[in-house]
């Protein structure tokens, strides 16, 4: 099944079962398809129905990863009708050595720990307005390092970077070269270069730091009784905690963070709690944190079926910059927030088209 694939195929799959859903999808191949049709016909009778199906990630961070927290969560999600699936802790040391929380952040950490700066795509212009050398020169001189590298190269922990980043922002040897992407000039004693997204590796150090875990939620839940748009306003609450709902997640651990045994006052960064910021969001993430297959996914045996490739999936899963009209670009994680699944799936299909005209 090609790109073309009608959007009246998410419907059909929403509703079809065993023979219907194989005559919808007689172009794959076998045995992916029996994957497919295991993954839509898996959720029991009376269960919420495909096409209103939300399912989403949720996790503690570790800062706020106690029992006290743990059970605010799970009598939230009692109370508004929320289905927890699976659950259970992810330890920091897996999170480091299977780099999840960097995939997780992918836009700002491929530039901190993944890609090298050869690979980087940096703006010459931006890069040599700010330290008036080349940025292939930078390279060839052998003065551009990432984050990760940049620890190694000036002996020091990722907090210590990340005090060393700071300091040189407040000397203004700091430029913004896109979003999500940032380089420095940074010096310890006789030592310098230029690090790329070094503020990144402080948020790394929570997450991977000895004793550090975090507990995860997959969840469903009906959207005709629960909007994705309201999942995330008033059931998680915005990410500044302190302008979050009362009733919300993260204002409740806002509030009440002293009594669940945080060691601090949660901010725009340690806020408690995480959660996905759309269905296709909700699937990438349980791609990386859970190892789940596409084609083994509710929502990515749907996109399957509606002739989104795996290639394309993998890459729409760490943000890229997509087609949303004839003549514009934008954040494939922006144009698909916020939105129900039916309508997710069906603005996906869209806009594989238009990557595909």
């Amino acid at each position: 099944m090609g790109a073309g694939a009608s959007p009246g195929i998410a419907a059909a799959v929403a509703s079809s079962k065993d023979d219907e859903l194989a005559a919808v999808l007689t172009k794959l191949p076998a045995a992916e398809l029996d994957k497919i049709k295991a993954a839509l016909a898996a959720a029991p009778a009376g269960d919420i129905p495909l096409t209103n199906k939300n399912s989403a990630f949720v996790f503690i961070k570790p800062h706020a990863h106690t029992d006290a927290v743990k059970a605010l969560v799970k009598e939230t999600f009692a109370a508004k009708g929320i289905q927890i699936l699976k659950e259970g802790s992810i330890a920091g040391e897996e999170i480091d050595k299977k780099k999840l929380i960097d995939q997780h952040y992918y836009a700002i950490a491929s530039k901190a720990t993944i890609l090298k700066p050869s690979e980087l795509t940096v703006p010459n212009d931006k890069f040599k307005a700010q330290f008036g050398i080349d940025f292939a020169d930078a390279l060839s001189s052998g003065k551009a390092y990432n984050a990760l590298e940049a620890c190694e190269f000036f002996g020091v922990d990722a907090a210590e970077l990340g005090k060393i980043w700071v300091a040189a922002g407040e000397a203004k040897k700091c430029v913004k070269l896109g979003g999500g992407f940032y380089v420095a000039e940074l010096t310890v004693g006789d030592k310098s270069g230029y690090v790329f997204n070094a503020f990144f590796m402080g948020m790394r150090g929570k997450f991977v730091a000895p004793g550090s875990s975090i507990y995860y939620y997959s969840v469903t839940f009906d959207s005709r009784k629960l909007s994705w748009a309201d999942f995330r306003g008033q059931v998680l609450g915005p990410t500044d905690p302190a302008k979050a709902p009362e009733g919300s997640l993260r204002g409740k651990i806002f509030t009440g963070w002293e009594g669940m045994g945080l060691k601090g006052v949660p901010n725009g960064t340690d806020n408690g709690v995480h959660a996905s910021a759309s269905p296709f969001e909700g699937f990438a993430e349980r791609m990386n944190w859970l190892e789940a297959a596409p084609e083994t996914d509710e929502f990515g045996a749907q996109m399957i079926a509606a002739g989104i490739s795996k290639e394309t999936i993998k890459a729409w899963s760490v943000d890229p910059r997509v087609k949303i009209s004839a003549t514009e670009e934008g954040s494939l994680f922006d144009n698909l927030e916020d939105i129900n699944a039916d309508a997710c799936l069906e603005k996906a299909i869209a806009l594989n088209k238009l990557a595909t005209a």
